[in-house]
């Protein structure tokens, strides 16, 4: 009994010192696109510009997550996770240098420039960090316990993003205080994570057994996994060609939209986030097992991504072709826009839910941090599209950004539409597709 409580100790140690790390990184990643976002419309940005902010973000995600895997099958997990959070802490400590005095005196490309280059390290970060969170499931976890590990990998997945929607109302309250305050916090967080790591991770978590690892390898991944990441691409540029920038610009608009002040809209998109994540973490018990659709593949996917169109597909219908948000009726236009906006979370997280149990599952045990790096550098080429494309309709969309953001949301179900399409092209039909007991879709 000793021996095998002790085996379970050594198994589970680094899947908990790995993720605490990861929550507390993830509230500070939150945190500061907030605290960026925000402060940018305090002075003046227009959504174009800083959309263009947050471009280095992505563009490092992709770049990012192929080395990360790379880095992580050649050094270990505690290698990127350590790199990450330092590398946290310097994309924040550069935030303290943004002069305000750069949009009043007309600098605005030197404040761009600045942010953006700040972001950059932010996003390295990200990916860097992320890549233990996601990988650690599938290391402690049998291959046969496919159940098990698709609740594991839903309650980390759904339980980090809650996480970042507390990142982001803390950015927004924190920002309301002092914009030097806020950062403050964050470097607080993020050093709380990194003792952990240090004394606590083996070197050889995660490597490969193979040495000679080459950077061609991670373009050379399994059928499945190369299906999925363009999958994932447009899954998640169909979220953000609307969420990043335009809808907080618009919370924000005193003349077209709701004129909220920044609380007020952190707290929407902080419950956005946690709502988002803990659905996600939730899906497999009162979600898919319920449907009879648990442990997931292809066909639920396709089911649940299909379903995904209808919420931008409204949304879209409501922004462009009534008077509701043309004419300003504030009433009607929470009415109509926060249940399209939790339709569409809901739908998104079982869907990302879904897909974060797929790509372990499809994933080499010997590889899985090259797989999933991969994977997630879809991930963050389908973020940077969404963000860029977003910025650009939101600014040049229309007479007023009330038809920019309508466009937004009919780009999103295209995306969404190109995510289900690629789906189908999945090689993983076994378990067919039942909604509940009595009702069988696909044998």
């Amino acid at each position: 009994m000793l021996r095998y409580l002790k085996r379970e100790y050594s198994a589970l140690k680094p899947f908990v010192i790995i993720s605490l790390s990861y929550l507390l990184f993830t509230t500070t990643d939150g945190a500061v696109r907030m605290i960026v976002l925000l402060h940018a419309y305090h002075l003046g940005f227009t959504a174009w510009q800083t959309a263009v902010m947050f471009t280095l973000y992505e563009v490092a995600g992709v770049v990012t997550n192929l080395l990360a895997g790379l880095m992580g099958a050649r050094w270990g997990i505690k290698s990127t996770l350590l790199t990450g959070l330092t590398l946290q802490l310097c994309g924040i400590g550069m935030l303290f240098g943004w002069q305000d005095a750069w949009a009043a005196n007309g600098e605005v490309t030197k404040g761009i420039v600045f942010a953006t280059a700040a972001q950059m390290l932010c996003g390295v970060a990200k990916d860097l960090t992320k890549l233990g969170g996601k990988t650690v499931t599938k290391l402690v976890t049998p291959d046969e316990r496919e159940s098990r590990l698709f609740k594991v990998v839903s309650f980390i997945t759904g339980f980090k993003n809650s996480m970042k929607g507390v990142g982001y109302f803390i950015g927004a309250a924190a920002l309301t205080f002092n914009y030097y305050f806020a950062l403050g916090i964050l470097v607080l967080l993020v050093l709380a994570a990194m003792p952990w790591a240090v004394v606590g991770l083996s070197n050889q978590l995660g490597r490969a057994r193979k040495e000679n690892i080459k950077l061609s390898v991670l373009f050379k991944q399994a059928y499945n996994v190369n299906v999925l990441s363009v999958a994932r691409f447009f899954l998640f540029g169909s979220r953000d060609m609307w969420f990043e920038v335009p809808l907080p610009f618009f919370l924000r608009d005193a003349v077209h939209g709701f004129g909220w002040e920044r609380v007020a809209v952190g707290a929407v998109l902080a419950g956005f986030i946690i709502m988002y994540g803990q659905v996600q973490s939730w899906t497999p018990q009162l979600v898919l097992q319920p449907l009879k659709q648990s442990p997931a593949n292809k066909y639920v996917e396709l089911l649940w991504n299909g379903l995904l169109c209808v919420a931008p597909a409204f949304l879209a219908v409501m922004f462009l072709c009534t008077p509701i948000f043309v004419e300003r009726q504030l009433q009607a236009m929470a009415g109509v826009l926060l249940p399209g906006l939790l339709l569409y979370c809901v739908l998104f997280a079982v869907n990302s839910s879904v897909h974060s149990f797929l790509i372990v599952k499809y994933a080499d045990g010997n590889k899985v941090a090259m797989n999933v790096g991969f994977y997630y550098m879809a991930n963050a080429m389908g973020r940077l599209t969404g963000t860029l494309v977003s910025g650009a309709l939101y600014t040049f969309g229309g007479s007023s950004v009330v038809y920019g953001l309508g466009w937004c949301f009919v780009a999103s179900v295209g995306f969404a539409a190109a995510s289900t399409a690629v789906t189908v092209l999945l090689r993983d039909d076994s378990g067919g597709l039942r909604c509940g007991s009595k009702l069988t879709l696909v044998q």
